[in-house]
């Protein structure tokens, strides 16, 4: 069987990390992960499930004694591909594999925005050594159109793309009533209060700040924050300064978004930044209605193919209007139906179209479209996805 060793940066609790956690779970192939600095909470629930975790003990981003740290554990395990995950293992892990000798090299590319990468505005360094070491690979992997058009900006050729969007188990998110009551007791909810609930890294581009404004003018609603960063500290002082630090509650960094999801009425995402929007899917798997501003999952869908989702621009006045309505509304009534979009996110899908990239490459023919997995032998051709269908 095919052996995957996948490398990310670290493995506390973020939109990557968890997605890694999930593939584990339904990748057809025996794996394996590396984490360049701390094994993190995350990082001891896969070690729990069977799964080997490696900590390569990086101490800071240009520790370069990471390296054949890694190129040798890369070395001992023989492994058929290495699969790297966030920037720094996308760097770092392209390197050692092929100073490994590894015969295939996949990266995901999860955090591309437009004009920054994991949330920081990147110098021409970073753009330069990204397309230097993206060359070492065999192809990139964007999580969504409009991350495949992202890199194509940066550089990328076309056809070493290959759009295979985030995985979700919808059934992990469906509602449960006494999830709802465990968890609004455990944070100190009362049963029938209205909560606006987000989940993301607490960083400026997720626009918390403008969150809190919006709830901080409304009665008898507050607002759940799951998620942790180095915003946390400004957003408690904002909270403060409107005179809603009661009704503000952070959570910290979670293993149970299902839960937290559960306790929320509205399910608010007004990121202006996102690479595919993975917090709106599972909101929306857990019958929760949403508004956002922007989710490449949903923006690069047809208009209209998902009532339960409203788009909104980054206006603190709009959003407290619309997010005062929704509360109000929700209250006492069924969840929403979980919208078709759902299920074509699928993560047994998404995690089969990886196991066939990992066996036989993408198509790199002249004549073939971008973003092309090739079928693994015997296997139908997939669907073709055209990387360049980004969401204008």
């Amino acid at each position: 069987m095919t052996r995957v060793l996948h490398v990310i940066t670290g493995l506390e609790h973020g939109g990557a990390e968890r997605q890694l956690a999930l593939l584990l779970r339904h990748l057809p192939v025996t794996c394996e992960v590396a984490t360049l600095t701390r094994t993190g909470t995350l990082g001891a629930q896969i070690r729990a499930t069977g799964v080997p975790v490696h900590e390569i003990g990086m101490r800071h981003n240009r520790d370069a004694a990471a390296l054949p740290r890694l190129a040798r554990l890369i070395r001992r395990g023989r492994y058929d591909v290495v699969h790297t995950h966030l920037y720094r293992a996308c760097v770092y892990g392209r390197i050692a594999a092929r100073l490994a000798g590894t015969p295939r090299v996949i990266a995901t590319e999860h955090s591309l925005g437009d004009g920054h990468i994991e949330g920081r505005v990147p110098s021409r360094g970073v753009r330069a050594l990204y397309r230097a070491t993206e060359r070492l690979g065999s192809a990139t992997v964007a999580v969504s159109p409009t991350v495949a058009a992202r890199l194509r900006g940066w550089g990328v050729p076309p056809g070493r793309i290959v759009v295979i969007p985030n995985g979700i188990d919808a059934a992990a998110f469906a509602f449960d009533a006494a999830r709802r009551a465990a968890t609004r007791r455990r944070l100190g909810i009362a049963p029938h209060e209205r909560i606006v609930g987000a989940v993301g890294r607490l960083v400026p581009t997720k626009r918390f700040d403008l969150l809190i404004e919006a709830v901080a003018a409304l009665r008898g609603v507050r607002l759940l924050l799951v998620g942790s960063g180095p915003e946390r500290g400004g957003l408690e002082r904002l909270a403060r300064d409107l005179g809603a630090t009661g009704r503000v509650i952070f959570t910290g960094g979670t293993s149970d978004v299902a839960g937290a999801l559960a306790a929320m009425d509205v399910l608010a995402a007004p990121s202006t930044q996102e690479t595919f929007g993975l917090a709106v899917l599972e909101a929306l798997a857990a019958g929760l209605p949403v508004l956002y501003t922007t989710c490449p999952a949903l923006d690069d869908r047809p208009d209209g193919e998902v009532p339960q989702a409203r788009r909104l621009p980054p206006d603190a006045r709009l959003w407290s209007t619309e997010l005062g309505r929704l509360a109000h509304a929700t209250r006492g009534r069924e969840r929403e139906p979980v919208p078709p979009v759902v299920a074509r996110y699928a993560i047994a899908e998404q995690a089969a179209r990886l196991a066939r990239l990992y066996e036989d490459g993408p198509d790199l023919r002249e004549d073939a479209p971008d973003g092309v997995a090739a079928p693994a032998p015997g296997e139908a051709a997939p669907r073709r996805e055209r990387a360049h269908d980004a969401a204008t």
